[in-house]
């Protein structure tokens, strides 16, 4: 899924391309894009109006349009905008056609990807606010408003991270760099981490979103610019999707575990896990228990087992 840098480098790719330019044509071919509103309505809000701002909030890309009209887009899981892009390329969702002759077309695969309409500054408000926490990449996102936003949290760090309520624009890449820059196991709970750890967490995730902004987002699968071109951060990967080669600080092979049910790549060394979650590991390996669940340490023997089902 793109996430902030992904998007800030399509933002900054597109706004120099399209700002001052008026939408000529808009055609919508998938109406889940825009449901529940229809087709019929997100075209006549937009169609002719001139952009007047591309900016990103979060994981989405927002067209500011004379009149107070906003339209509000995010990619999910496999969107991608290119710029000039052929209309006939299979699984294309919306095409919109500028008044000097260039075009946006939206490719989206599993058609999760939407477009929405905020109709003035103040809804355009409210739908972030009943979203969106604290952009990371400004001044607000500070370690004492994190340390604020951590309190009385139980909930394990990652999960915290992807929080988008919280913290705008992190996912499961980049929540797993940072954690690993902090030295922060992410199934420590939020709430129980240092001042000094939340510190160290905070300079990371901005250093670790800054990176991928700089590297122009990481192409796993579907990512690209809107000329085509692949990112180039998961070349700089330190520990995501890494698992069994060696930690970059410290040697000991990279292990993937699940945390708030996605895949999680942690150095068993650099990022101790917490101490409760530690000592059932070593119970359960006394007794034969082969796993344990990731997610609130749920201790789970094996199918068959004597006294089998959740210890």
């Amino acid at each position: 899924m793109p996430e902030l840098p992904e998007v800030e480098t399509i933002r900054r790719h597109l706004a120099p391309r399209v700002e001052e330019r008026v939408l000529a044509r808009v055609e919508v071919r998938d109406p889940r894009w825009c449901a529940p509103l229809s087709v019929a309505e997100v075209v006549a809000a937009i169609e002719g109006r001139r952009v007047e701002r591309l900016w990103r909030r979060g994981k989405y890309l927002v067209a500011s349009l004379e009149g107070d009209v906003h339209l509000i887009m995010h990619l999910r899981m496999t969107g991608t905008v290119l710029y000039d892009g052929d209309p006939a390329r299979p699984h294309m969702r919306v095409v919109m056609a500028f008044d000097d002759g260039h075009a946006l077309t939206w490719v989206d695969p599993r058609r999760f990807g939407t477009g929405q309409l905020a109709r003035g500054a103040a809804d355009l408000e409210a739908f972030f606010d009943a979203r969106l926490g604290v952009e990371p990449l400004s001044e607000a996102f500070t370690p004492g408003l994190l340390r604020s936003l951590a309190r009385d949290r139980r909930a394990p760090v990652k999960a915290f991270l992807l929080d988008q309520r919280r913290i705008a624009g992190v996912g499961n890449i980049y929540a797993d760099e940072a954690l690993f820059r902090a030295r922060i196991h992410p199934l420590r709970p939020a709430g129980r981490l240092t001042g000094a750890q939340l510190e160290r967490l905070r300079d990371a995730v901005v250093a670790s979103l800054s990176a991928g902004v700089a590297a122009k987002g990481a192409s796993i699968d579907d990512f690209r610019d809107p000329d085509g071109a692949r990112g180039s951060f998961q070349d700089q990967f330190l520990v995501h999707r890494r698992g069994g080669e060696p930690c970059p600080r410290c040697g000991k092979p990279i292990e993937k575990l699940v945390a708030a049910g996605r895949g999680t790549y942690v150095c068993p060394r650099c990022q101790p896990r917490p101490r409760r979650q530690k000592a059932a590991v070593l119970a359960a390996k006394a007794i034969g228990i082969t796993a344990v669940e990731a997610t609130g340490g749920i201790l789970r023997r094996p199918t068959g087992a004597p006294g089998g089902g959740d210890a």
